[in-house]
């Protein structure tokens, strides 16, 4: 697509406002986000262990989350990439909603610290562990299309697909299948803002840490990602660990990191019934 000089001088204008807004948004943040955690760090006590379970490779899976459990994904060959779509459990019209978790906190990398919001503002899932920070929240999961541009013709699970598969599990219907995100996917956008996948940023062993902060309802998908270059469809299983976490501190950093995160967790306060001053009505 070739743009006009006028359709340039708008995306700059566009640009130049988005970085003054997210510039104003970030110097008002209350902490700092920290470096990836180390992969023999966070270790999980077995007295919290809930439920451990491996994904095998191009497969789907669904669990329920109770509020204040944490679910640790790991890459454990290094090669998978695990997409996810969250719903309220109590009302299943409130999902993930992959843009917002952009937009409202300036940032489109997840990573430790940062929280998983629904359509409705309210908190669905922190990132409370997170030894790789590459991640995707931008392109999402593949598709029947992709996998055959990719791969050829052949026999090769997606996780469109998959996702109508689990949204069935789960009481819900195709309808209810929206954008994820995806994890242990390292997508990056380059200054000609092109997609740059990064391989050397994943590894294994890598872990992401979710903890729900209400109840919900969860689908992975363990396909590669769109944008995977390696030709071959990767035979990698993931690990599942479900563990009961400790109560958040006061300062916890998912509830402290930004003003926006604040704001989520204080309409999630009034939403269960636990009103903070100051909440947003």
């Amino acid at each position: 697509m070739i743009l006009s000089e006028e359709q340039k001088a708008e995306i700059a204008a566009h640009t130049r406002r988005y970085n003054e807004l997210k510039a104003a948004g970030q110097e008002h943040a209350p902490r700092a986000l920290p470096a990836p955690t180390a992969r023999d760090a966070a270790p999980i006590d077995a007295d919290t262990v809930i439920h451990r379970e491996t994904i095998p490779s191009g497969w789907y899976w669904t669990t329920r989350l109770n509020r204040g459990d944490t679910l640790r994904i790991v890459n454990t060959s290094g090669t998978s990439a695990v997409s996810l779509l969250a719903w309220n459990s109590a009302d299943t019209t409130e999902r993930l909603n992959h843009a917002d978790t952009i937009k409202v906190q300036w940032a489109a990398r997840l990573q430790k610290g940062r929280v998983l919001l629904s359509d409705m503002g309210r908190a669905l899932l922190g990132i409370t562990e997170d030894s790789s920070a590459a991640h995707d929240a931008v392109v999402g999961g593949s598709t029947a299309a992709t996998n055959l541009a990719r791969y050829g013709e052949g026999n090769f699970r997606n996780t469109r697909d998959n996702f109508i598969l689990a949204a069935a599990k789960l009481g819900l219907d195709r309808r209810d299948v929206h954008p994820c995100v995806s994890f242990f996917a390292p997508v990056a956008i380059d200054a000609d803002g092109k997609f740059v996948w990064s391989e050397q940023r994943r590894q294994k062993g890598d872990f992401v840490d979710l903890r729900a902060e209400m109840g919900l309802l969860i689908a992975l998908s363990n396909c590669p990602h769109p944008l995977d270059p390696a030709k071959t469809f990767p035979q990698a299983s993931v690990e599942i660990v479900r563990y009961r976490a400790a109560a958040p501190a006061a300062d916890d950093l998912c509830r402290t990191a930004t003003a926006e995160a604040v704001r989520a967790y204080q309409n999630n306060a009034l939403y269960l019934g636990e009103a903070l001053e100051g909440a947003v009505r």
